[in-house]
């Protein structure tokens, strides 16, 4: 299995390759040349399968003989049995052929860890036998920090510097990361929004000599192993449903697209998906994308919603590419221009392809209050913002048919106000994490210049 450039300007390379550089040299994402593709059979037999089984099948079509299937088995076993849930992502139902996906069950409480936990064993396995150590930068809107510091901390060949918007995340999120003790973690609080955290991330791997100077890798769902390990819910969540023989649609709260990609990625792979409702807070430039054909940054708002609050979707460079028939000049040209003006046409016949598939609804911050009441009364789940952003969604689009998953990606008391406003009721954090609040903090302020934040990673890689 080869992966190549949205951007086509730099060489194909294998699943490790990929994996540990994270972005490609030329600024596009890394996709596989072609997707794997599983037969109604192999699907069929995932159902009663152990999460970690079908995870190593899935994520093994990506790896191909890159790592040895016994190794990758016993990576999956060990990183979901950090799950406090048996099934690791079970579904609930909230209603007549609706389900919720609870993908919080992880040492973070969110959907971040599903990938985030086989990552790390990923880098370990081959960092060790490469004899490297890495970098890994990652900018958060909430849950990627806490998850990667969750993943990646006291880890001898990797160290991990954080990115956050300071102010615009939880203090839950914010102390998953902050109260990591170890000294290969450094977290650091941004004064603006996290696309400013995005962009520097983007800078920092386009600069070479800092790559090589501290061998940069990267975390956020720019990295392809993230999608891949993604895939993995969609196939369980269908085939409890009675996937491949009956169609399952999916509905996900999104920010970044990479949740709602890898549901794209799992139809690519013949899972039979007939609708994504990509669900957005008032930050809707996915939502205006696939409704309005123009992707248009806007001004970031704050929301309850705040791993959601983004204008600049990195995945959707991924489908787009897909979508202009894997044509790269295309891509670069788009997303240098987009970069550029914040603004691009999505082509008509591109705008068609992604409309066989997804579907953009934007809900506002009243309605995602309401939701979150509603639900516990209708069915006494007690949802966080951006699932019930999902769950609002799910309720507009009416003209679906079948059964419809909702990914739940944030357990609720990572947002312990604002569910308690809108419900009346105050979520307890798991026991595992009870004494979050009473846990020191350690992180570093800095602006949101590229150059002096390039300048800290490196001297924190060099300490």
């Amino acid at each position: 299995m080869r992966y190549v450039s949205t951007r086509g300007q730099a060489p194909a390379v294998g699943f490790v390759d990929a994996v540990l550089a994270g972005l490609a040299p030329d600024g596009g994402l890394y996709v596989p040349e072609s997707w794997p593709q599983f037969s109604k059979a192999q699907i069929a037999a995932f159902a009663g399968k152990p999460y970690h089984e079908v995870a190593a099948t899935v994520i093994g079509a990506f790896a191909g003989d890159e790592i040895a299937p016994d190794a990758l088995l016993e990576m999956c076993r060990e990183a979901y049995a950090t799950f406090s849930h048996d099934a690791v992502v079970p579904l609930v139902q909230i209603g007549p052929d609706a389900f919720i996906a609870e993908l919080f069950h992880g040492p973070s409480l969110a959907f971040k860890d599903v990938a985030m936990q086989i990552l790390a064993r990923l880098y370990d396995h081959v960092l060790a036998e490469q004899g490297r150590t890495q970098t890994i930068l990652c900018a958060t809107s909430g849950d990627t920090g806490g998850a990667a510091v969750e993943a990646f901390r006291g880890r001898e060949r990797v160290r991990v510097v954080a990115l956050f918007p300071e102010g615009r995340i939880s203090e839950v999120q914010r102390r998953f990361m902050t109260t990591a003790v170890e000294p290969n973690v450094a977290c650091v609080g941004v004064k603006g929004t996290f696309d400013d955290c995005q962009a520097i991330v983007k800078q920092a791997f386009q600069d070479e000599v800092l790559r090589q100077a501290v061998d940069l890798s990267g975390v956020n769902s720019i990295n392809f192993a993230r999608i891949a390990a993604q895939v993995v819910y969609y196939f369980t969540s269908a085939v409890a449903l009675g996937a491949p023989g009956r169609p399952v649609s999916f509905c996900v709260p999104s920010g970044n697209f990479g949740d709602a990609f890898a549901g794209y990625v799992a139809a690519q792979m013949g899972l039979s998906i007939p609708r994504i409702v990509v669900a957005t807070n008032s930050n809707d430039i996915l939502a205006r994308a696939f409704e309005e054909g123009r992707y248009e940054r806007g001004v970031v708002q704050p929301t309850i919603s705040p791993a959601m609050d983004i204008q600049s979707a990195s995945n959707f460079e991924r489908l787009y590419f897909e979508c202009v028939a894997r044509e790269p000049v295309e891509t670069a040209r788009t997303f240098t221009a987009f970069a550029k003006t914040g603004s691009v046409e999505v082509p008509p016949y591109a705008l068609t392809a992604m409309r066989g598939l997804f579907r953009g609804v934007a809900i506002g911050e009243k309605e995602t209050a309401t939701t979150i009441a509603d639900t516990l009364a209708r069915t006494g789940e007690l949802i966080d913002p951006h699932t019930a952003v999902a769950v609002a969604a799910l309720r507009r689009a009416s003209d679906l048919t079948g059964p419809v998953v909702v990914l739940s990606t944030a357990h609720a008391a990572k947002f312990p106000e604002d569910v308690a406003k809108a419900s009346g009721v105050t979520p307890s954090l798991p026991r595992g994490a009870a004494d979050l609040a009473g846990r020191p903090e350690r992180y570093d302020r800095l602006p949101a210049e590229a150059d002096t934040i390039k300048a800290y990673v490196r001297a924190f890689a060099e300490t």
